[in-house]
């Protein structure tokens, strides 16, 4: 196993850290002093250096987090929901249910993004059914602006196509806030959708065994005491399911800062890289730009960026003990 892991795992990884020093366009032997080495400076071409590569590695990041701070939450409270009705012991037909819900799991994520293409195109039938009830609906793989900057720019409160002020006169990393605070864009919203659905299934499974396993005694015991839903839930199943619930947060953290296939399919990064993904931005860089060096640093980068995510989430969600009470 420990060889195994080396020849697939730890071997490519060091090999891949030493391409990311690398100028190299994937055509001669990075190992033989023919490719350039460029130290440190792919990374600093998409962190510190003021440039395109830097926008776009900004771009991937906004549009990155919006995708995580959404699709993680809406997939972990659906499928916890999902869970909680399928366990319920009067319920029939559950086999069917797990069945169904997991189906798009199973289903090629090739498959399921090209079939939300054709139904969120503009003449396609999510937008047809909208006309029935008098909505006109939205241009989902064309139009860049963010849903939020939409939103007030309907209430008055903001210009989505010309913003002015604090929020458009300050940047971060070739961005300016407006572009930071503006929302993920109606396409990344329709990408979110698509996780969400075809993910939750999976997470249904994990924890509907978990559910198993909590001791109908607690259940029982909470009941008496008259704890309502509610309670039950946040006082019973979730301390029970704790570490269930912390790998399935895990899990999906990690999916979803890694999204590429549903980009590559639908989007191509666009309307105006506001579904670009690091992911994405990395396989573009090596396989349409010729760059396999700085391809290797946005991966390395986003390996850290997943890391931190996961320490800080593990720090969020560890147990905490009671504090003692204090004698008056």
């Amino acid at each position: 196993m420990v060889i195994t892991l080396g020849l697939f795992l730890v071997i490519p990884i060091v090999m891949a850290l030493w391409v990311s020093l690398l100028h190299w366009d994937g055509q001669s032997n990075p190992f033989s002093g023919q490719a350039e080495f460029v130290g440190l400076a792919n990374y600093r071409d998409v962190l510190t250096d003021n440039g395109l590569d830097r926008t776009l590695f900004a771009t991937s990041l906004r549009n990155t987090v919006y995708y995580v701070v959404l699709t993680v939450p809406l997939q972990t409270c659906l499928a916890l929901g999902l869970a909680l009705i399928v366990n319920q012991r009067l319920l029939r037909a559950r086999g069917a249910l797990r069945t169904t819900f997991y189906f798009p799991s199973v289903t090629s994520s090739i498959a399921v993004s090209t079939i939300f293409l054709f139904l969120f195109q503009g003449s396609g039938a999510v937008n047809t059914m909208l006309s029935w009830i008098g909505i006109k609906g939205p241009n989902w793989f064309n139009d860049p602006r963010g849903v939020l900057s939409l939103l007030f720019g309907a209430l008055g409160i903001i210009n989505p196509d010309r913003p002015s002020g604090l929020l458009a006169d300050h940047s971060f990393m070739g961005l300016s806030w407006f572009e930071w605070l503006s929302g993920p864009s109606v396409a990344m919203s329709t990408l979110i959708l698509l996780a969400v659905w075809t993910t939750s299934g999976t997470l249904v499974l994990i924890f509907l065994a978990a559910l198993q396993d909590v001791p109908r005694e607690l259940e029982e015991s909470a009941a008496i005491e008259g704890a309502g839903r509610l309670q039950m839930l946040r006082h019973v199943i979730v301390p029970a399911i704790r570490p269930v619930l912390f790998y399935v947060v895990t899990l999906s953290l990690i999916g979803s800062w890694q999204v590429f296939d549903q980009v590559y399919v639908m989007s191509q990064g666009g309307p105006a890289n506001t579904t670009l993904t690091p992911a994405f931005l990395s396989y573009q860089a090596g396989f349409s730009d010729a760059d396999f060096g700085q391809g290797a640093a946005i991966a390395f980068i986003l390996l850290v960026l997943i890391l931190t995510m996961t320490v800080l989430q593990r720090w969020v969600l560890r147990e905490r003990s009671p504090r003692p009470r204090r004698n008056r």
